[in-house]
């Protein structure tokens, strides 16, 4: 068993292991963090320590949006789960102040 999970502390390399198996899950920290019987504040900390900090995931095209304007678009995958579904054009500065929101929240 992974010692992340029998540790009442973490070290950084028992932290660095959870946010492994984290990724390799898929899952949101919500739903890992209850599937495992963590406190999700606990991921979020040390994904905060450990991971350089960047507003966004990943950048996708997207042909399965349901968009008036535009057939194509974009979804944005932020780092703490949200998802943004944009069309194929849009405002920058809307779309930065709009992730500081939603980053804020995690």
């Amino acid at each position: 068993m992974s010692t992340w999970r029998t540790h009442a502390r973490w070290t950084e390399d028992d932290a660095a292991a959870a946010l492994a198996a984290l990724k390799q899950s898929g899952l949101s920290v919500a739903i890992f963090a209850a599937r495992e019987g963590l406190d999700a504040q606990r991921i979020y900390v040390w994904r905060r320590r450990l991971e350089p900090r960047t507003g966004f995931v990943e950048l996708a095209p997207s042909t399965a949006l349901d968009l008036r304007d535009a057939s194509r678009g974009f979804e944005v995958a932020l780092r703490c789960g949200h998802l943004v579904r944009l069309a194929e054009r849009f405002d920058a500065d809307a779309l930065r102040r709009l992730v500081a929101v939603l980053e804020g929240q995690c």
